[in-house]
């Protein structure tokens, strides 16, 4: 029986979506598997028994991920499961940015009790006229999941759509539209947008992207959009740059103390995946995620771990080990095995930055004493027989 402990709620579709043998548990001690949205896990004691963590969403900033890989506690999140909730708000940004919509309702409630408001509304509407999107350029950096969204679909709306990304991999290349100018550099889309989105991870490398320094290059009726992390903007720039007129508005979904009430500041309070359909996409995704690593062993979308996977498990026992990306620990595996007299049928293996993962098929049961030893080899973070 697998124990799974939801630190947030999930809905419900990717909760019934567990198999037969799975049971929810209200205490972290003794759980297998934890499925978390929003909650913060820094400071828990996390378990011996915690094989995994599914994010149902795609930042893990609330998850310790060094500590869990340390750990052996494969990480995964869900890329893409709300790309489409996102991408429809970022457009929704970009109408807003373009025509006041908010200060026309404004508008509108504020004289609700004018007797004469169909009248009045033809001199009042002058102060909230805005310009159309068609034939304005778009830049989008990043192209993932999210970002080829939105360049795809601006191209519907007449934009003329730029897109840089160094990492952009061939399956999301495919997706792109053929319309969509890849660049080189963030740069050119400083200089050359009236419209910047931006669509890339939270990294050390990320943070700041638009810099003081990008802004300059903008121009001054540029827009600047972030979808993604307050973090990736120096925001304390953006509003300096906004009060100065040196860029016409930002728009975020990320509220706080330096952006909240600022001059051509418009936000929303962190809306992008707040969908039922991408609530119930990332929470299938989640539980298909960890059931598949609990019953397999397969990782798929791991932030902490590498992508691998051997299949279905049918072997007589399929051993998953967790280790350090350090030399010998596979030949040091491989080598026990043979002394303990267990032939390994198939076997495959990767690594990701300072942590790898393999998995290995063999003919034959395995003994606790085993697990012991191959435990204690240097490198070594987790052993788990699977079968």
């Amino acid at each position: 029986m697998a124990k799974i402990k939801c630190l947030n709620p999930i809905a419900k579709i990717g909760l019934d979506n567990m198999p037969a043998g799975y049971e929810l548990c209200d205490d972290l001690n003794g759980a297998d598997g934890v499925l978390v949205r929003s909650a913060k896990m820094h400071d828990l004691e996390l378990p011996e028994s915690l094989l995994a963590i599914a994010r149902a969403g795609a930042g893990v900033n609330n998850i310790p991920l060094d500590k869990c890989a340390e750990k052996g506690i494969v990480v995964f999140n869900t890329p893409g499961a709300n790309a489409n909730g996102v991408k429809e708000l970022v457009i929704a940004g970009m109408l807003l940015a373009a025509r006041d919509v908010v200060g026309g309702i404004e508008w509108v409630n504020a004289n609700k009790d004018d007797a004469d408001i169909a009248k009045n509304m033809e001199n009042a509407k002058k102060a909230f006229a805005g310009y159309e999107l068609k034939g304005k350029k778009l830049g989008v950096i990043g192209l993932g999941a999210i970002g080829i969204l939105v360049a795809n679909t601006a191209r519907h709306f007449g934009m003329e759509v730029y897109g840089c990304d160094p990492y952009l991999s061939v399956t999301n290349a495919l997706k792109l539209s053929r319309d969509v100018k890849v660049v080189k550099s963030n740069e050119e889309i400083f200089s050359t947008c009236d419209y910047i989105t931006v669509h890339v991870p939270l990294m050390d490398s990320t943070k700041g992207l638009i810099s003081e320094e990008a802004i300059a290059m903008m121009k001054p009726t540029t827009v600047v959009l972030n979808f993604a992390r307050d973090i990736l903007v120096d925001e304390k720039a953006m509003v300096k740059a906004l009060e100065e007129g040196r860029i016409r508005k930002y728009v975020s979904d990320f509220p706080n103390p330096t952006t909240a009430g600022a001059k051509n500041v418009i936000l929303t309070p962190h809306l992008g995946a707040s969908t039922e359909e991408s609530e119930d996409n990332c929470a299938v995704m989640a539980v298909d995620e960890i059931v598949d690593f609990i019953e397999n062993g397969n990782i798929r979308n791991s932030v902490n771990y590498p992508a691998v996977n051997l299949g279905p498990a049918a072997a007589p026992a399929r051993i998953a080990v967790a280790h350090r990306n350090v030399p010998n620990v596979i030949s040091g595996f491989t080598s026990l095995a043979g002394a303990s007299g267990l032939n390994i049928d198939n076997m495959v293996s990767a690594s990701r930055g300072e942590y790898s993962y393999a998995l290995f098929d063999v003919a034959d049961k395995v003994s606790p004493d085993f697990v012991q030893k191959a435990s204690a080899l240097d490198g070594v973070l987790k052993v788990r027989v699977i079968g």
